[in-house]
C-alpha cells in the first residue's frame, strides 16, 4: 500500500460539540498521522472557492453558510492508503446511514451538519490539502508508535 496524504476538515459543528480531540485520536488509531494542522474561521471566498465544485447545487449556500459558522480545523493526514481509511473512518454522508462506530454516526447531528469532511479521490486532495496548506506548512517528521 502507498503512503499517502489527505485533507480532513473538522467542521463547526465539531468544534461545537467538542469532539476535537476525540476525533484526531480516531484517525490516530487508524495509523492516519496529522503533518499539518490548523483552526481557522474560513472567509465565504474561501469556502466559495473550496466548495465551488458544488456551486451549481441547491445545496451550496447553505454549505457555505454552515461552513462559516465558526471555526474549522484543517488537517493533512499522512499514512498507508490514507484518503480511503479517512473515508471510512469519516462514515457515510449523512450519519443517519453511517455504520455505528464511524466520525458520522457518532458525532454528527444531521447530513448538513456531518461534522467532518475529507477528500474523495487521491487527485482531489492534493487539490485540497495545496487550498489550504503551502508545502512548508506540511511537517515530515518520523512517526512511531
Amino acid at each position: 500500500m502507498a503512503i499517502e496524504r489527505t485533507l480532513s476538515i473538522i467542521k463547526p459543528d465539531g468544534l461545537q460539540s467538542g469532539v476535537i480531540g476525540k476525533i484526531i485520536s480516531r484517525f490516530e488509531e487508524k495509523q492516519l498521522k496529522p503533518v499539518a494542522i490548523r483552526m481557522q474561521q474560513l472567509s465565504k471566498t474561501e469556502a466559495e472557492g473550496f466548495y465551488a465544485v458544488h456551486k451549481e447545487r441547491p445545496f451550496f449556500k447553505d454549505l457555505v453558510a454552515f461552513m462559516i459558522s465558526g471555526p474549522v480545523v484543517l488537517m493533512v493526514l499522512e499514512g498507508e492508503s490514507a484518503m480511503q481509511k479517512n473515508r471510512d473512518t469519516m462514515g457515510a454522508t449523512d450519519p443517519k446511514k453511517a455504520e455505528k462506530g464511524t466520525l458520522r454516526a457518532d458525532f454528527a447531528k444531521s447530513i448538513d451538519a456531518n461534522t467532518v469532511h475529507g477528500s474523495d479521490s487521491v487527485e482531489n486532495a492534493k487539490i485540497e490539502i495545496a487550498y489550504f496548506f503551502r508545502g512548508t506548512e506540511q511537517t515530515g517528521y518520523e512517526w512511531k508508535r
